[in-house]
């Protein structure tokens, strides 16, 4: 039998492993249960894939996004190793054949979404697999107190009945000693061991900067440094606008986030893949999968979400060992809006009582009755018919899933897509003779750009409501733009499909799961208010804070952060001299400017400022420049 060594070097071209794989690779091979916990970048794919090939049969991994499967099968496909997916909108014949070239062909590797094993005739077909291994991937999915929990990931375990003798490799990259525990009770694992990375990045500086000019801020740290980048922000119409400030500011970017085109997401990333645009603008949307060793900096330009967000995220930075940055710009105003948009998702109990009752009703389910057929739900639809924060019911939707209410499938997320295909003077022309239609096509113009080059992700509710019609209108307006070969439109059916699995009780169905409930809020508030700590607390070094919160005990500090940085200053020489240095040889700079390369806080820098100036060692001129007073 060729060596898990072998099988490294003929595939990935490496004589070693990294530190633990070939210890977990070992405890595979001897068919034992294992927990893997590596940081962003510390090789989790190679710990199942080459256990997997080292032995007759397949592996089956379970990942939650399709994107992140299909980068997985095409790399491995690169080292002309067989993997294939079930992709989504495949009938039963064609899935019947993918099973038999699977089973017949030799493949090594099938991925699925924890979605689609659900399905009774995907077991089944599982089942007639010969299976060597069982991998979960983003496995902290699975736990409730994870940053990203995702209810189907918790009926995974079904796997153990269909392959009882096949055992599990559970992998993540944030877990914390609790969500671990969650994950070996959940997927049944016997006896696992848990293996552990340490967090601690010698390499990467986490620095947090309090900046009210984010974009001047930006022009800095770019003129400064010239390596790959990723900026990190909340909204998908931010990537565009910082990218093109950037670009017109004469540094190469381009952006990214979920609603852009196959094809538009490509190019963005094969440009910054090959540095023809090395900075890349984009929401969390981007990342999973994503391996550049040489990426020098991650800006978070808004907060995230988590500690667990922020590690994964920052941890793309600096895979190749060289001094990387992990930089967040924040303020007051971004600490009120992100405590804000925490009160906006999370439901109270109260209202969880109430979306619950009305879900019932807007099907017309009476008191006591449990239907067994399914029903078709849109969310958006439902969310306005009863004046609901479509963020509030969503993560109703996910406690009342997760608690075995109902269940649901997430496919509301979907988009459809449109492109005009006339030109812009037979679109102009059209409306003219239908002005019914002026006021509708001119919405869709201002609030999609680039629809007459390319087809665009678009959503029939935004439409509706910035045109103040309903989404019924917009479906068949657009439908008779299309029937005049104006355009293109491919709908996508948003409803969800949900099934009751309880009697009809209303609040007594709540209260059974008020614990369960109580403590999903809970948890989801901590992890926002661990998140505002972490950044508040400038006091101690930022690694030993991660390790800490990650339970890792250490008072080693990096010596990078901006904590540590800020305290060898103050036992460094004074500021006001390290200001009277830099601006030497007739440098003219604001307070801003100073504090940036002095790598400080900008009002400690005022103070400084304030002093110099009253000892005339200092002058500032019209465009409140400070420099030397001669």
């Amino acid at each position: 039998m060729i060596s898990a060594k072998e099988i490294l070097l003929k595939y990935w071209g490496f004589s070693t492993f990294r530190k633990p794989q070939e210890e977990i690779i070992n405890s595979v091979l001897n068919k034992k249960d294992i927990i893997t916990l590596l940081p962003t970048g510390g090789g989790k794919s190679i710990c199942f894939q080459v256990p997997a090939l080292v032995q007759e049969g397949t592996c089956l991994v379970i990942s939650p996004l399709i994107a992140l499967m299909q980068d997985q099968v095409e790399n491995l496909k690169k080292l002309n190793i067989k993997a294939t997916l079930i992709p989504s909108n495949k009938k039963q014949e064609e899935i019947i054949t993918l099973f038999d070239n699977i089973k017949f062909g030799n493949y090594k590797f099938l991925y699925i979404s924890p979605e689609r094993l659900q399905s009774n005739f995907i077991q089944q077909k599982i089942k007639q697999l010969n299976i060597n291994l069982i991998a979960i991937d983003e496995a902290h999915c699975i736990s409730e107190w994870g940053h990203d929990f995702r209810p189907s990931y918790r009926n995974i375990k079904i796997l153990r009945s269909l392959k009882p003798e096949v055992n599990f490799i559970a992998l993540t990259a944030t877990a914390n000693k609790k969500v671990l525990e969650d994950i070996a009770n959940n997927l049944e694992l016997s006896n696992p061991i848990i293996c552990k990375k340490s967090f601690f990045r010698k390499n990467l500086a986490y620095q947090i900067f309090t900046v009210e000019d984010k974009l001047l801020r930006l022009q800095q740290i770019f003129t400064k440094t010239k390596s790959p980048a990723i900026v990190y922000v909340n909204s998908r119409k931010k990537t565009e606008e910082i990218s093109n400030y950037l670009n017109a500011n004469h540094f190469k970017s381009s952006f990214y986030h979920g609603g852009l085109s196959p094809i538009e997401k490509q190019r963005s990333f094969t440009n910054w893949m090959i540095e023809e645009t090395p900075i890349i603008v984009a929401t969390n949307a981007f990342g999973m999968g994503i391996d550049k060793p040489n990426v020098g900096l991650v800006i978070h330009y808004n907060l995230p979400s988590s500690i667990e967000n922020y590690i994964q995220e920052t941890g793309r930075a600096g895979r190749n060992g060289k001094k990387s940055f992990a930089v967040l710009l924040q303020n007051e105003n971004d600490v009120f809006l992100f405590k804000e948009q925490i009160k906006k998702s999370l439901p109270n109990i109260p209202e969880i009582k109430e979306i619950h009752k009305k879900l019932y009703q807007h099907f017309h389910i009476a008191n006591g009755e449990i239907l067994e057929e399914s029903f078709n739900f849109n969310l958006l639809d439902f969310s306005k018919k009863y004046n609901f924060s479509t963020f509030k019911v969503d993560a109703t939707l996910k406690i009342l899933a997760n608690n075995g209410v109902f269940e649901i499938s997430n496919n509301y997320n979907q988009k459809s897509s449109l492109q005009f295909i006339a030109n812009h003077k037979s679109v102009l022309n059209y409306i003219h003779k239908n002005d019914s239609l002026k006021k509708f096509v001119n919405t869709i113009l201002r609030t999609y750009g680039g629809l007459f080059e390319q087809e665009t992700k678009i959503n029939e509710f935004i439409i509706a409501k910035k045109s103040g019609i309903t989404s019924k209108q917009v479906v068949h307006n657009l439908k008779q733009l299309e029937k005049a070969n104006l355009v293109e439109y491919k709908p996508v059916n948003s409803d969800a499909e949900i099934t009751f699995l309880v009697p009809r009780e209303d609040d007594r169905t709540i209260n059974r799961f008020l614990k369960e409930i109580k403590q999903f809020i809970s948890q989801k508030n901590k992890k926002a208010s661990d998140f505002i700590t972490f950044i508040k607390n400038n006091k101690v070094c930022r690694s030993i804070q991660l390790l800490e919160y990650f339970d890792e005990h250490s008072n080693i500090k990096c010596g990078i952060c901006d904590v540590c940085l800020s305290e060898k200053r103050k036992t460094k020489k004074d500021l006001s001299q390290e200001i009277l240095d830099l601006l030497k040889n007739d440098k003219k700079m604001t307070s801003q400017e100073i504090s940036y390369f002095l790598n400080t806080d900008e009002q400690g820098i005022l103070i400084h400022l304030r002093q110099l100036l009253s000892e005339d060692k200092l002058q500032i001129n019209n465009q409140n420049k400070f420099l030397l007073n001669k």
